[in-house]
């Protein structure tokens, strides 16, 4: 097992890595921008070292930082957490090649997976249901390109391969739009990701976001720990997730789990990920793979009662899975959402003072959270500030214990999407269950100015 971790991320999940390291007995090494000079995993960390200035590009995106920050402080590995490098397969190269375990998946998997049309060849070939589109990349003929269209049906949508946090995607309604919106999606791939590379896809009307989460070792054993409801999104970013998916036959989830579980065995892949599906009319169709840990990982970790993050760094370090199939137990039901320094409805961002922090407790409750009274929220990186997770015996407590929690969240000083969430808990639709990608946005359409 490794001595000293250093932890390559900020916020909630600096934190969240920084307790599971605490609990294995391991050392850890923060990294930190200057803007994030005060955070609690900084001064709670074992080491801390300042990486650059408060923009990602010179402090969290910079590699040549992170990886001087390992050599000086004899770290052995380094945890990535989500988003920043943690899917960046040059990042997880260079860790690598510098002497250190990088706690994620190999390269040549990051690779493979983060390309989404390499990614959906792959599952095709395992075995594993996608959405009906083109066989690999778009063609330069536009001739070529009207007859995949005509083939797979309107409405469809442009994807970029390298694409991803609901970025680098448009959805065509007719076929005189989409020469026009191919050539969109390329630009706009080509400037943000560095790879104009597009495909097309069936735009399923009203499907459900439901993924898989899996664990795997480098000897080929894998497992998967049940599914996640990530339905309740804005603009493709999520609000609240659960597990498990609530009013899907468990035949359904458990045949897609074992596809996965048979997927990870088959491309080698090692580490933490989660199989993204749409799922419509009782079929689920993969979309991506994130080969990293989640956001929404808790709720999973509640109703299995695994710590997918300890998990990660035993399999990193070499050891094999130490969960059989047979081990996993669905038990209960957990609801996360994420609370955000932003207007709760208009959504623009609100970095600031926290005034006063106060957190909810009780029966079931967890809340990850680097935040506290004092803490000035910087306005250089994403605006979510912590999660609340509520456990319950069924569904329904759950969201009894998240009302209970929400109503008991005092954070001030700041905007919080809280108000809206509180909203969330009391809606109809929600609280039966089931409801569709595009509800959210609808609902927020609705509401009175």
């Amino acid at each position: 097992m490794f001595g000293k971790i250093l932890i390559a991320n900020r916020g909630e999940i600096a934190l969240r890595i920084q307790r599971a390291c605490r609990e294995m007995g391991i050392r850890t090494v923060v990294v930190h921008s200057e803007a994030d000079r005060d955070a609690k995993y900084v001064r709670l960390a074992d080491e801390s070292v300042c990486i650059g200035p408060a923009p990602s590009a010179l402090s969290y995106l910079n590699m040549p930082a992170i990886i001087s920050a390992a050599e000086v402080t004899d770290s052995e590995a380094i945890h990535p957490g989500y988003g920043f490098l943690s899917e960046n397969a040059d990042f997880a190269e260079r860790v690598e090649r510098s002497g250190f375990t990088f706690i994620g998946p190999s390269p040549d998997s990051i690779r493979l997976m983060g390309d989404k049309v390499s990614a959906k060849n792959a599952m095709l070939a395992t075995g594993v249901p996608c959405v009906p589109g083109s066989e690999g990349a778009l063609p330069e003929d536009s001739k070529e390109c009207i007859r995949i269209g005509r083939q797979v049906g309107y409405p469809v949508i442009i994807k970029a391969a390298g694409g991803g946090g609901g970025r680098g995607m448009r959805v065509v309604h007719t076929e005189a739009a989409l020469l026009n919106a191919i050539t969109m999606t390329r630009t706009e791939a080509g400037a943000a990701f560095g790879n104009p590379v597009v495909y097309m896809e069936k735009f399923l009307e009203n499907p459900r976001h439901v993924e898989i989460q899996v664990l795997a070792d480098s000897f080929r054993n894998a497992v998967w720990l049940g599914e996640r409801d990530c339905s309740m999104q804005r603009r493709h970013q999520k609000v609240i997730e659960e597990a498990p998916a609530p009013g899907i036959p468990r035949r359904l989830v458990d045949r897609i789990g074992d596809r996965c579980a048979e997927a990870c065995r088959k491309i080698g892949y090692r580490g933490a990920g989660t199989f993204e599906f749409l799922y419509e009319n009782n079929e689920f169709y993969f979309i991506e793979m994130n080969t990293r840990v989640q956001v929404e990982h808790p709720v999973t970790e509640a109703i299995t009662g695994i710590d997918i993050v300890q998990e990660q760094i035993h399999v990193a370090a070499g050891e094999r899975l130490r969960i059989r199939q047979k081990d996993v137990v669905l038990k209960g039901h957990a609801i996360e959402c994420r609370i955000n320094a932003e207007d709760p409805f208009k959504f623009t961002p609100s970095p600031g003072r926290i005034t006063s922090w106060h957190p909810p407790g009780g029966p079931g409750i967890r809340v990850d959270s680097h935040a506290y009274t004092g803490y000035f929220v910087p306005p250089h990186y994403d605006s979510m500030v912590g999660k609340v997770i509520a456990y319950g015996a069924d569904r329904n407590q759950a969201l009894a214990r998240m009302r209970v929690a929400l109503s008991e969240m005092i954070v001030e000083g700041i905007q919080t999407n809280i108000p809206l969430h509180r909203e969330l808990m009391t809606d109809a639709r929600f609280i039966k269950g089931g409801t569709s990608i595009h509800y959210l946005e609808q609902r927020l359409a609705e509401r009175p100015a």
